[in-house]
């Protein structure tokens, strides 16, 4: 037997929601695992700092403007990134947003921007993409621990996360004859811009961590070897499946 290959070397990898946070950590282990690199994002300055980072660090790595509300603009994006890189192997859905509300006080405005991005435009970002894949190919959607458990205040939120959920599953289903794997990464707490309004509350962050059996919260570092391991050859018989990286605290539920 041989040993399980984690390379992604001749590979071209797209990240959505690159700038920071989840998106670049995983930018990050997906080049050093040996792909090239295109980061998508709203903001073109803040993903091409990140891609400089990557590139002066001898890695492979490209900025793209693109805004996955925009299905157009984002299908226009990955065309641009086809023809600059020559393939297009692994699609990492990371982009999103999240407004804590209660439900009560949700407008349509708040759940069309919510659902918008992360859903909505998770969907037609990896239309996208698959329609310029091949057999080897792999997506990634970055699901939630609200995928899975409720959490109050975050009703958009963790509908469009537990939508991400069935969509996984119905495009591994679906594009699995077209020989692509569509699986997704469930971040347990982790502090980003994106959470860091929670991590304010001492209070908040000594009940959390009495919730997770590992007593820690997750490092960006973490989500890197999920994203690699889900993309390369080693998980080549895993599709529609959704990895939770959370500490054990689902389990724990």
């Amino acid at each position: 037997m041989q040993s399980p290959n984690f390379s992604l070397t001749g590979q071209v990898a797209v990240v959505t929601g690159a700038a920071r946070g989840i998106g670049s950590a995983i930018a990050w282990a997906l080049g050093r695992a040996g792909a090239a690199v295109g980061l998508l994002g709203r903001d073109l300055g803040a993903v091409g700092e990140r891609a400089l980072e990557l590139s002066d660090a001898g890695l492979i790595a490209r900025a793209y403007a693109a805004d996955v509300e925009d299905a157009a603009g984002t299908d226009a994006a990955l065309g641009r990134v086809l023809a600059d890189m020559g393939r297009l192997d692994i699609l990492i859905n990371n982009a999103g947003v999240e407004q804590l509300c209660a439900s009560l006080d949700v407008t349509e405005a708040i759940w069309d921007r919510i659902v918008g991005t992360n859903l909505k435009g998770a969907f037609f970002t990896a239309q996208a993409a698959a329609r310029r894949m091949t057999e080897g190919a792999s997506i990634v959607n970055i699901c939630s621990l609200t995928s899975e458990a409720g959490v109050a205040g975050a009703a958009p939120y963790g509908a469009s996360k537990s939508g991400l959920v069935g969509m996984t599953r119905a495009l591994a289903t679906e594009w699995a004859g077209r020989g692509i794997r569509v699986n997704g990464i469930g971040p347990g707490y982790f502090r980003t811009a994106l959470t860091e309004v929670f991590y304010q509350d001492a209070a908040w962050q000594n009940t959390l961590l009495a919730k997770i059996p590992l007593r820690r919260f997750g490092q960006l570092e973490d989500l890197g070897g999920a994203a690699v391991f889900l993309c390369s050859p080693a998980a080549a018989y895993i599709t529609g499946q959704v990895l939770y990286v959370d500490g054990g605290m689902l389990s724990a539920l």
